[in-house]
């Protein structure tokens, strides 16, 4: 493992970036892409030239290429991560006349380490099973595995609670094997919806597993660095997003990959904090929605902290962000999910009515 701090990676500089997002965004001169590929990688040009933004497939394809670079192995399955459930991956292309495929993230140093990315069987209990064991093996490298919908790791449930969240307790076997799960209620119904935060929450004690949920390219970017580079591995739970992924407010720059770290609580630099009467705490997609209604409403008063790491959580670091919001703004927790779903009871049984620094505290969800 790597120095550092417990949230550092080693910074990847400004003009590597550049260089790798050329990389991802070409294709051999007698590949013939589908014209929607070929404006998708017109597109990377653009922000490898930071005259676009980064969205957030290309600061998945940044983090995987970064470390694939520095010699770390990458490696993804799921039941449709080659194209990405939601098209936003698109890691191995397709010749629209002859079918033959091109992997951009296989081309990204001369000495890489391997990048592996295969879409599985639709056996979810099997192959994260496979996965947790290749995890073993593999301490120094990026192993994901990635449901097609947060829900559909229910079937698998029996290695998470087997495995994946006691193994270190029972056997003292570490694994960094991370899960991506696509989670947030956007309207696609039973089994489309929820990754069971709630479950993963109920299992996390001891520090035993990581537990996220990232609201930009760049803290998704630096979490997927975090986990190989920094000096110890534990488990990841990634709430990876949906609609998010091609939302205009979801972008990053450059500088925001190259500089600065993953931050397991981001504050809120657009309203000056001694004016708020109201704190808005949470995590996830419903960011974008509080900011949307706050910006219709003009409510300059009222202030939204996101929680990009749901577990560990330490009470000084959560203090550390509250600490410039007057003593008399009360923080209430909004979530998208039902009451007794998401993170609510957890936070609930955690800080009961009185916050960590003994602000109020309270919450709103859905009906159970």
């Amino acid at each position: 493992r790597g120095g550092g701090g417990e949230d550092d990676a080693p910074p990847v500089e400004r003009g590597r970036l550049t260089e790798l997002v050329d990389v991802l965004a070409g294709v051999p001169s007698d590949f013939r892409a589908h014209p929607t590929i070929a404006r998708g990688l017109a597109r990377r040009r653009e922000m490898g030239k930071g005259t676009r933004p980064i969205d957030w497939s290309a600061a998945e394809a940044l983090a995987f290429a970064t470390l694939a670079a520095e010699g770390h192995r990458v490696r993804l399955t799921g039941q449709d991560t080659s194209r990405g459930t939601f098209s936003h991956r698109h890691a191995m292309l397709h010749d629209r006349e002859d079918g033959m495929t091109y992997t951009p993230l296989a081309h990204v140093a001369p000495d890489q380490a391997r990048v592996e990315i295969y879409n599985s069987p639709l056996s979810e209990v099997g192959v994260l099973g496979f996965e947790y064991g290749y995890s073993l093996d593999c301490p120094d490298g990026l192993v994901l595995w990635e449901a097609q919908f947060g829900d559909f790791v229910n079937p698998a449930q029996v290695i998470v609670d087997q495995f994946i969240t006691s193994a270190e307790e029972k056997w003292r076997r570490l694994s960094g094997l991370v899960l991506l799960l696509p989670h947030a209620f956007e309207g696609q119904g039973p089994e489309h919806s929820s990754a069971r935060l709630e479950r993963f929450l109920e299992l996390a004690v001891n520090d035993n597993i990581q537990i996220a949920n990232p609201t930009t390219p760049a803290q998704y970017f630096h979490l997927l660095r975090r986990q190989v580079l920094r000096r110890w591995g534990k488990p990841l739970v990634v709430m990876s997003p949906k609609s998010l992924l091609r939302h205009p407010k979801v972008v990053s720059t450059l500088d925001d990959l190259d500089n600065g770290s993953f931050q397991r609580i981001l504050g809120d630099p657009a309203v000056s904090p001694e004016g708020v009467a109201g704190i808005l705490l949470c995590s996830g997609k419903v960011y974008y929605d509080l900011l949307a209604k706050r910006d219709e409403v003009g409510r300059g008063d009222v202030a939204i902290l996101r929680l990009e790491q749901l577990y560990p959580l330490r009470d000084e670091q959560l203090t550390e962000v509250l600490a410039p919001y007057p003593p008399s703004a009360r923080v209430i927790w909004v979530q998208e999910e039902p009451a007794n779903m998401g993170a609510w009871r957890y936070l609930l049984a955690r800080f009961g009515d009185r916050l960590a620094d003994a602000r109020s505290f309270a919450g709103i969800c859905r009906p159970a």
